[in-house]
């Protein structure tokens, strides 16, 4: 049974990579995305993935979310390995495991507010009420319950991001996964975006790892892995972190 085998583990790593290379045919020439990478993440850490574009780390990503398979290495969640999976075992993983927010909110348009963070559910098999029920929690949970009826036209660009926050956490997953979650919202709306994330991250203890360039993110983050090159350059804790961020106008 899918559920029964991925929820098998004896440590409290969260995720793992080992060797992880991914290529791409670019007509005659093989680009190498990733060129073997070996991290570690805890149960319930933040961690911000930092990089150039074209670093890679939009690509490890991809490989940690089981959204695409790397060409060489092995990708660990739970201490289970995701190339010995079957195809229904890595929907389940999707489905329940992991939540998913993008820069680009990827909601429905033609959808509620409501609508969208219950979708996730229909697939988990949530009967109708329950559905409503968790979605109203949910969108209360990032302050939009208000807006439940509200379809993503109808809402600004960080209202549309929290509605992708609830939706993300509709299956209660252990992982959630965030690819430039502040990337399309100004200054102070990236801020309450990050600051919901990490409420999340200590209040659920859901590992957060956020593929960003905004540097607002190493503030709340635990440990900042540094890609270049499709290599690890360095890992380095807040602690060791020296930020000068500022403060947006107004603020004290």
């Amino acid at each position: 049974m899918a559920e029964a085998s991925i929820n098998k583990t004896n440590n409290d790593i969260a995720v793992r990579t080992v060797g992880v290379i991914k290529e791409y045919q670019m007509g005659g020439t093989i680009l190498r995305a990733l060129k073997g990478i070996d991290i570690e993440i805890k149960r319930g850490e933040y961690i911000s993935i930092m990089g150039p574009s074209g670093s890679g780390k939009s690509t490890l990503f991809n490989m940690i979310g089981a959204l695409d398979r790397p060409s060489a290495g092995t990708v660990y969640i739970d201490d289970v390995n995701l190339l010995e999976l079957s195809p229904s075992e890595i929907a389940w993983l999707r489905c329940w495991k992991i939540g998913y927010i993008f820069q680009t909110f990827n909601l429905i348009p033609v959808m509620t507010a409501l609508e969208n963070v219950t979708l996730p559910m229909i697939f988990a098999g949530v009967s109708a009420s329950e559905r409503r029920k968790k979605g109203m929690e949910l969108l209360a949970k990032v302050g939009l319950e208000q807006r439940a009826d509200h379809k993503p036209s109808e809402l600004s660009g960080g209202q549309q991001q929290r509605v992708a926050i609830a939706r993300s956490l509709a299956n209660g997953p252990s992982i959630i996964l965030a690819d430039e979650p502040t990337g399309n919202l100004d200054l102070r709306t990236g801020r309450d975006i990050i600051n919901i994330l990490r409420e999340m991250n200590k209040e659920e203890n859901v590992t957060v790892i956020s593929a960003t360039h905004d540097l607002k993110m190493l503030d709340v983050s635990d440990r900042v892995i540094y890609i270049r090159d499709g290599l690890v350059e360095q890992i380095k804790a807040r602690s060791e972190l020296k930020l000068e961020i500022g403060t947006i106008e107004g603020e004290q």
